[in-house]
């Protein structure tokens, strides 16, 4: 529960405190923040050649706590310490991560091509094998083409959304099933949890990523929060949140050939995929459990 001063330095009697929100609430709080901003609560910009953009959902402004107390299951010291950010504006977050086909239309109109070497993927499966620069490039190109303002998320948006109100160490809860999230199933959370040592997997390890929409959504629309693939932020990494921006903003770091990747992959642990979790990754580095999800801005 946020204290007095919280309250006072955030100005947190403007704006919802997430957390304390059941989820018929936490629907009319996106719903509010969507029928202000004139938009549907999932939507998609037309692109001026025509097309559209990937899907989107509305996510209202709060505030929230983010990161993880030492006590959850799988904290690491680089997930605390747990802090108030305020999300003073909504925005819109990519319902999944962009997928090959919708990535296939920026490479048609801009000549890109990916490395003849690399895996590469197709239709509905995350877009996979690219570097944040692309991804930038990427989003970049749908600012152009919609008329409006793409961009990755930052760290704390990116937890805020996943979050969707929830303070456990999933959106769903304190535990995590192969049937909400895909991670490698040699490495459950729940078992690891309670026994603490090796065991036989409950699902067949997989060793690629599902189409997106495969796992239920949280709250707020969006799937595939845990697990799948990485997601790139925009941040760049730091051995902890002291001195993070209580705004949600980037701050500044000494990591800058690193950035921030949330949301854990198919290849790693269901710990890795917890709201707070938090990983590393060069700015040029490309693999095929990394991928990304776009933020578009709604105007004041």
């Amino acid at each position: 529960m946020p204290n007095i001063a919280d309250a006072a330095s955030f100005n947190l009697a403007r704006l919802a405190h997430v957390e304390e929100l059941d989820i018929p609430a936490l629907k009319a709080l996106q719903q509010d923040a969507a029928t202000a901003a004139g938009l549907p609560v999932v939507f998609r910009d037309r692109l001026n050649d025509g097309g559209e953009g990937p899907q989107l959902c509305v996510i209202p402004a709060g505030s929230f706590e983010m990161g993880s107390p030492p006590e959850e299951f799988g904290h690491r010291p680089e997930e605390g310490p747990v802090h108030y950010v305020v999300m003073q504006r909504p925005f819109a977050l990519g319902r999944f991560t962009v997928t090959a086909d919708e990535f296939a239309l920026f490479q048609r109109d801009t000549g890109y091509r990916f490395r003849s070497d690399l895996v590469v993927a197709q239709g509905r499966y995350p877009v996979m094998n690219i570097r944040i620069a692309d991804a930038k490039r990427y989003c970049a190109w749908l600012s152009e083409h919609s008329g409006q303002t793409y961009r990755l998320p930052t760290e704390a948006e990116w937890e805020y959304a996943c979050r969707a109100g929830t303070s456990t160490p999933f959106h769903f809860g304190d535990s995590a099933s192969c049937r909400e999230v895909h991670f490698n199933a040699t490495f459950p959370y729940q078992e690891a949890r309670e026994q603490r040592r090796w065991f036989l997997p409950r699902c067949m390890p997989l060793p690629t990523a599902l189409e997106v929409g495969s796992k239920p959504a949280n709250t707020w629309g969006l799937h595939e929060m845990h697990g799948n693939v990485w997601e790139f932020t925009q941040n760049p990494w730091t051995t902890s949140h002291f001195g993070a921006h209580r705004d949600g903003s980037v701050g500044d770091s000494r990591y800058r050939d690193w950035v921030v990747v949330k949301g854990g992959s198919w290849f790693d642990a269901a710990v890795l995929a917890r709201s707070a979790a938090r990983r590393p990754r060069l700015r040029d580095e490309m693999d095929v459990n990394l991928g990304f999800r776009v933020l578009r801005e709604i105007p004041h």
